[in-house]
């Protein structure tokens, strides 16, 4: 529907996609941090609980599992070649990647939004900020089952903490926007 945005597909629904298998635990310790060097996104992550798997979005994305596969979390940014604005991608999601399912909480600010509910038996959080005047999209997102929200509500609540949105690998949108568009961090 987006053309080049194909990778935007990619993350939600690659993390929906992927087939679960026995139940996880584990604790929040032994935090790895993702840095991410063409876009400049950082997030952390307990390394103990998920673990990074060889994906197909190549260098501007990052699947994270839980031991047993039930747990999936992914983080990339991607330019937004096709210009879209915020609401529209936020429809985008909505309507192609989250249909059909329960939304328990949905804020929007200027330049982010964050989408979380329940499809069957899991639950999802996405957390979406267009960056560089809206030239880049950084979206990290977490499937897990509902059955563990207990523990995976709060690896959300601290990976939350600890996310950075991209702005080019010289933090001020270099090659991305002009430098009235430049991003400011936020969170």
């Amino acid at each position: 529907m987006f053309g080049s945005n194909t990778v935007a597909i990619g993350i939600a629904a690659a993390l929906l996609a992927l087939a679960p298998s026995a139940a996880s635990a584990g604790r929040l310790s032994d935090w790895a941090t993702i840095n991410h060097k063409r876009f400049g996104f950082q997030i952390a992550y307990p390394a103990n609980l998920l673990f990074p798997v060889p994906t197909p979005t190549g260098e501007d994305g990052r699947v994270l599992k839980s031991a047993d596969g039930q747990a999936k979390m992914l983080v990339a940014t991607f330019e937004n070649t096709d210009d879209l604005s915020l609401n529209a991608y936020r429809q985008f999601l909505l309507t192609d990647v989250y249909a059909n399912t329960a939304l328990d909480y949905a804020r929007q600010k200027p330049r982010w939004f964050v989408l979380s509910g329940t499809r069957g038996k899991e639950t999802f959080y996405e957390r979406v900020t267009f960056s560089c005047g809206g030239k880049l999209i950084n979206s990290w997102a977490m499937v897990y089952p509902t059955a563990q929200k207990s523990l995976y509500d709060r690896v959300v609540e601290a990976v939350a903490k600890t996310y950075t949105a991209g702005s080019g690998p010289d933090g001020n949108c270099g090659g991305f926007a002009a430098a009235a568009d430049q991003a400011r961090p936020e969170r």
